[in-house]
């Protein structure tokens, strides 16, 4: 079984939100076997930032679906989608 990497985008529900505290709470709330292999932010509109974070999964049946249902659960966040997916 090999490893996916998935550049996903998580936008927080208001400007104000701390981004560095949320990304820490993002990196929590990984599912076992999961891993964070870097961040990066870009300016969405008025002062809006999303935070995209780049994921390790297992490539298994379930794929990123256990991420993204875990960063959706956390305190702030609006919505994730996921922009890019490969193999490593």
């Amino acid at each position: 079984m090999g490893k996916v990497a998935a550049k996903m985008k998580v936008m927080p529900n208001s400007p104000e939100l701390d981004l560095d505290e949320l990304e820490d709470k993002l990196e929590a709330s990984l599912p076992e076997g999961a891993q964070i292999n870097g961040f990066e932010r870009d300016d969405v509109a008025f002062g809006l930032v999303a935070v995209l974070p780049t994921v390790l999964v297992a490539d298994d049946a379930g794929g990123t679906e256990a991420v993204e249902e875990a960063f959706s659960g956390v305190e702030g966040v609006e919505s994730v989608s996921v922009e890019n997916v490969g193999r490593v």
